[in-house]
């Protein structure tokens, strides 16, 4: 939430029949909090009186632009930070300026200083807002920021964080390093949505794990983390994540990611609702981990890294296992695997050049090493694609920088080289990426190498 950053999913499910908690958000007042098997509960807030508790939150005003690119202006008005029916709610503003502009305010909360806590387990109900350009965010930064460095050498904890424009979707991330990395993890929902009534979100957070959670489900388990200043040595494992830390709240509008509000964008409903917010810890931690050995796949006998790269096995491209095909903002499509080919038929191109894309991840990058990928393309009508090897979960750089290919009705083999500068990673990504680009032609995929040539 902190700073932009291009977000796609590493760790993907698909949840049918959720458990759904009281849509209306209704809870008899004072409602004690449960006990969870194992847990203490260290603090909470039910959000059954009036006002904010001020001795739990304050308000944590900005000015438009304050951090990615966002156009609202967090306030200390009870118009955008008030309690109502047992709920806080968080609500975005669009009004004008003296120059006749939109001007968009919003609300933002935290218990820094006040209810700061290092481990433990953070639950959270809430009912986020739909429309185009809303962001709301359940998150949680570090007491001292510079302990380990600004963002993002001292860590932060995306519990939640879902797009007005497709409130099927909810992302879990953490963010670390220097350079930036992050890993994450995405629920899409196959009935409803997550603007149609309330969800519980939570995350377990231990010195060396932590895991993410959606009503229940477990979605994303991290233990590998870092940070570091640029050229200098790691700090000892588990930091930054060895500190106190603080929960947030906020409604952003606009900004890199979701990109800004549009005429169809509803503000008498730009409301970010949360029920509860809920604060366990364990009696004990043990604090005596270590960073766990990354495990690099070895290549088959023909050198290639690919898994199924020439499309022999008809596999789930639903699962985390090998091939993956993944919609976005506004791509629709599906894809299968038939007769050696991928197949990739696209029904909305989408807003990014990601919003149809087909990916394999868990590739070995070395740093030092030089690699060729190749591939056969072909598709029913000329158009363009995007091919690239990315980086989940080292902040997205590209060690085979994106690149335009145009797919003809005739088969083509293409081939490219690159060399792998930045530091070892485990987690290499081919991406096929084939949204926005003005066509729906169907495309063909085989023969798909990522070989080590030096």
């Amino acid at each position: 939430m902190k700073h932009g950053k291009r977000i796609l999913s590493i760790a993907l499910v698909s949840v049918m029949g959720l458990s759904l908690l009281c849509a209306a958000g209704c809870k008899p007042s004072g409602t004690p909090a449960p006990e969870i098997e194992g847990y203490e509960l260290l603090w909470h807030d039910e959000f059954d009186g009036k006002a904010m508790d001020e001795n739990i939150w304050s308000y944590d005003p900005h000015e438009p632009g304050w951090t990615n690119e966002e156009l609202q202006e967090y306030t200390t008005s009870t118009d955008n930070v008030f309690v109502r029916d047992g709920n806080m709610v968080l609500k975005a503003i669009k009004t004008k300026d003296a120059n006749g502009n939109d001007y968009y305010t919003s609300g933002k909360i935290k218990s820094q200083n006040k209810e700061d806590f290092m481990y433990g387990k953070v639950v959270v109900s809430a009912k986020v807002p739909e429309g185009q350009g809303l962001w709301p965010a359940i998150w949680m930064m570090p007491t001292d920021e510079s302990y380990y460095g600004q963002w993002p050498k001292c860590g932060e904890i995306d519990i939640m964080e879902v797009l007005g424009s497709d409130v099927k979707t909810a992302y879990g991330t953490v963010h670390y390093g220097a350079p930036h990395a992050e890993q994450q993890g995405t629920v899409v929902l196959e009935e409803g949505s997550f603007a149609d009534s309330f969800h519980e979100y939570s995350v377990e957070w231990e010195p060396g794990e932590m895991r993410w959670y959606i009503d229940g489900n477990l979605y994303l388990t991290v233990n590998d983390w870092f940070t570091a200043v640029e050229g200098e040595d790691e700090k000892p494992y588990p930091a930054p994540f060895n500190q106190n830390f603080f929960v947030q709240l906020n409604l952003a509008v606009g900004g890199t990611w979701p990109g800004n509000p549009d005429d169809t964008t509803n503000f008498d409903n730009a409301e970010f609702l949360i029920d509860y917010v809920r604060v366990y810890q364990k009696p004990e931690y043990d604090t005596n981990v270590t960073k766990p050995e990354k495990q690099f796949r070895t290549a088959d006998a023909t050198g290639n890294f690919i898994n199924n790269g020439d499309f022999s096995e008809a596999e789930d491209l639903t699962d985390d296992v090998d091939w993956k095909f993944l919609l976005f903002n506004g791509g629709d499509g599906s894809a299968e695997i038939k007769d050696n080919t991928m197949i990739i038929y696209s029904k909305a191109e989408g807003t990014e050049d990601y919003s149809v894309q087909l990916v394999q991840p868990d590739l070995p990058m070395i740093k030092g090493h030089k690699y060729r990928v190749t591939f056969d393309c072909w598709a029913d009508e000329e158009r363009d694609l995007i091919v690239c090897v990315s980086a989940p979960t080292a902040g997205w750089i590209r060690y085979l920088q994106d690149t335009t290919l145009t797919a003809t009705t005739e088969k083509q083999t293409f081939t490219y080289d690159f060399e792998m500068t930045a530091k070892d990673d485990n987690n290499g990504r081919l991406e096929f990426n084939m949204g926005k680009k003005g066509s729906l032609a169907t495309i063909y995929i085989q023969n798909v190498r990522v070989e080590e040539i030096q």
